[in-house]
């Protein structure tokens, strides 16, 4: 026999031994998890936030040690940043699919996640997202579209309840910034609002780049309402609030969860204390493990969680979930058992209906004490 030949065949034996005694059969595997928030734009520091608590549950998950079908596994973030804007979105959820990743935890915004989420539903891969309220993002009939937080549906009620019920509000003027999201969440209000009693005085609608209110804001006043519901983020509702209280209007400002962060304050002023806000989800110290993930943030980071991270470090632990009850890093088995979740996170129990929405959602409503956000109600709808 070939010296040569003898010598390949005893290696190709050997290298066939040794694969059965070291387990290179079952290779490490690394898996990547998307994300994707706005990291730059006026939304930046809500979409830091959100890649904060991602990052946050990769890091722990990887420490502790993942198992997967026998193989050790390490989980990557693959974070992209979509400035808010729905086309740069689609692109980011391209790159995502381009990029292998076995799920995705995002968008931020409804305007972005809506249109990204066709890219991921033609590709299979899972979409969590931490803070999408647009009821329209799991009504578009994909089966790879989840959240992590109650829906306009269930935010746009509770907040014209309150306004009801509470502050009174016979007569309100509606405002917002004809985004996915301002104008879902305020077109959710004033049905409600209307059923509850509450006479609409008008609906206006501006854009998410305006600075200038006042010529929407003195008509309004000439209309004399109780409140004004406000949908919209903070960038321009903190300066809608403060020139809304530079022209002496009295009426309360209603408003969503966009509204509704700690550098509201810093963008209007003392007129922050005339914001009653809601935001879909339970207050942090009221999650049931919110004081353990608030420690961990903190340390981790060196900063206060601000809102979405722990919606969005529980969205990397549900797919987490889902892979191991799969058995599988497989973007269609991941899909598979994802219906099946019943996750105990930091929000509390997770569970999802047939549209992949959170079968209890809480809203909670906040006010402004000097300038501090203060708890004044939550409510499980």
């Amino acid at each position: 026999m070939n010296k040569n030949l003898t010598f390949s065949l005893r290696a190709a034996i050997c290298g066939i031994a040794g694969a059965a005694v070291f387990g290179t059969a079952h290779a490490d595997q690394i898996v990547k998890i998307g994300e994707a928030a706005p990291i730059t734009g006026p939304a930046s520091y809500l979409g830091k936030d959100t890649e904060n608590g991602a990052r946050l549950a990769v890091e722990e998950i990887n420490h502790e040690g993942l198992v997967i079908d026998g193989r050790k596994t390490t989980l990557v973030l693959d974070a992209q940043d979509d400035a808010g804007d729905p086309r740069q979105a689609t692109q980011v959820a391209q790159k995502l699919v381009d990029d292998k990743v076995a799920a995705v935890v995002g968008h931020m915004q409804s305007g972005t996640t809506i249109p990204a989420s066709k890219i991921y539903s033609d590709a299979g891969i899972v979409q969590v997202s931490p803070s999408a309220t647009n009821p329209a993002y799991t009504l578009q009939g994909f089966k790879t579209t989840y959240r992590v937080v109650a829906t306009d549906a269930q935010q746009g009620p509770a907040l014209a309840d309150y306004a009801s019920k509470t502050l009174k509000v016979k007569a309100v003027a509606i405002v917002d910034d004809a985004t996915a999201y301002g104008q879902g969440l305020a077109d959710q209000f004033e049905q409600r609002a209307k059923a509850d009693g509450i006479q609409v005085l008008s609906h206006d609608h501006t854009n998410d780049q305006a600075t200038d209110f006042r010529a929407i804001l003195t008509r309004i006043k000439g209309e004399r309402p109780d409140a004004i519901m406000y949908g919209g983020l903070d960038a321009t509702g903190g300066p809608f609030a403060k020139q809304a209280r530079q022209l002496n209007i009295r009426a309360k400002i209603v408003a969503g969860d966009g509204l509704c962060a700690d550098d509201l304050a810093k963008l209007a002023g003392d007129a922050a204390d005339n914001v009653i806000c809601s935001i879909a989800g339970a207050p942090l110290e009221k999650m049931p493990k919110g004081a353990g993930y608030t420690a961990r943030y903190m340390k981790r980071f060196g900063t206060h969680p601000v809102l979405n991270s722990p919606f969005a470090y529980d969205a990397v632990y549900v797919l987490v979930d889902a892979m191991k009850r799969a058995q599988s890093i497989e973007p269609a088995r991941i899909l598979a058992a994802m219906p099946a979740t019943d996750y105990q996170g930091v929000l509390g129990q997770i569970q999802f209906d047939a549209k992949g929405d959170l079968r209890h959602g809480v809203v909670s409503i906040y006010k402004y004490v000097d300038g501090k956000q203060t708890l004044l109600d939550d409510v499980t709808q």
